[in-house]
């Protein structure tokens, strides 16, 4: 056999194939379980199903991928008070840039214990990014930690997206129904008409026969 060389634009061509597949990037993607794999496919083409929001309260539509990603990793809290200025500026920048956040209330004794125990401090508002604590609110320093976490910087929530209602960060307790109600509870309940008590009549004297002098044994045939 004879070994003929290849036309100058054949051997380019492949050439360049050989390059292009040696330089085809490779994606890491990390799984909502969080194992990691790597693809060359982009994660956008990577996802054949659908991810929903977290929260509860995003009516079922998907976030996008790398959005839905994120926000597993380091979901997002916002803790508010009432007559909060300053809760009021962090919850309308959090909405504004499209993070899907949930948002946990303190007004009561209980609230207020609770979030000492958590921050150390009962100071509003306060903001969890993952296990990261942000006191007080500062558009900048807030904005950096959602940066940091790979939060994007405009929002990308599909049309439909539906924030969480806000919940006390401690439940009211509802106070115990007794199990069985008392005897004159349950009388007056039954569907039965009441009974009625009748008065005690004097026992009546008993009535002598009158006395037969022509008998006085007696005596009855």
């Amino acid at each position: 056999m004879i070994n003929r060389p290849l036309p100058t634009a054949l051997a380019a061509a492949l050439v360049l194939t050989v390059h292009f597949a040696s330089a085809q990037p490779v994606y890491r993607v990390v799984g909502p379980d969080g194992r990691v794999t790597f693809t060359d496919r982009p994660p956008l083409a990577a996802a054949s199903a659908p991810v929903r929001a977290s929260g509860g309260g995003s009516g079922g539509v998907a976030l996008p991928f790398e959005l839905a990603q994120v926000a597993s990793r380091y979901p997002v809290t916002l803790y508010s008070g009432p007559q909060c200025a300053a809760c009021d500026a962090g919850r309308q920048y959090l909405i504004g840039r499209g993070i899907p956040f949930s948002e946990r209330t303190v007004s009561t004794p209980d609230d207020i214990a609770a979030l000492q125990r958590l921050a150390g401090e009962a100071a509003l508002p306060l903001l969890t990014i993952g296990g990261q604590q942000v006191r007080g609110f500062s558009d900048v320093e807030w904005g950096q930690f959602l940066d940091a976490a790979a939060y994007p910087a405009s929002s990308q929530l599909p049309p439909g997206y539906r924030r969480p209602a806000a919940t006390p960060l401690v439940a009211a307790e509802r106070p115990a129904v007794p199990a069985t109600a008392p005897a004159a509870s349950a009388a007056a309940a039954s569907s039965d008409p009441p009974v009625q008590a009748v008065p005690t009549r004097p026992r009546a004297a008993p009535q002598r026969a009158p006395v037969d002098n022509s008998n006085p044994a007696g005596i009855r045939f």
